[in-house]
């Protein structure tokens, strides 16, 4: 289901709880929700849809990767970008890493571990800013 995109920093402030098997429903409303915003947006967070839940999904290239519960365990080589966010209007400048690792579950809750480098690094980072309420 194609969901609005929540833009009210207090609910978006607030840390997402761990999610489970009961919301894996949630990443098909993620997936369609990206698809209508498919030429503005790389990734998105459950919260941004309604959800203070920790899942995310990210463009990978052709490739849209489901992580729940995603966890950054390694970062290298910080630098400055500047973002934007559906759910705030104009850019912000943060501090990014440029290879990342992160676990997480895929859609069947399977566990993975796995290093992302480039814009899909950035992406996957500002989305995991997202479950924890920090906004750029």
């Amino acid at each position: 289901m194609i969901r609005p995109i929540d833009r009210d920093p207090v609910f978006l402030s607030v840390p997402s709880s761990l999610a489970g098997k009961e919301d894996l429903a949630i990443v098909r409303d993620l997936l369609d929700t990206m698809a209508v915003h498919e030429q503005d947006c790389l990734g998105m967070a459950a919260n941004m849809i309604g959800f203070q839940k920790q899942i995310i999904c990210v463009r990978n290239g052709l490739v849209l990767v489901t992580m729940i519960n995603p966890m950054i365990v390694r970062k290298q080589g910080p630098y400055e970008a500047e973002e934007g966010c559906l759910s705030l209007s104009g850019t912000r400048k943060t501090r990014r890493f440029q290879k990342i690792t992160v676990k997480y579950q895929d859609a069947f809750l399977k566990p993975h571990q796995q290093e992302f480098s480039g814009l899909v690094a950035e992406v996957i980072q500002h989305e995991c800013d997202h479950l924890k309420g920090i906004l750029i």
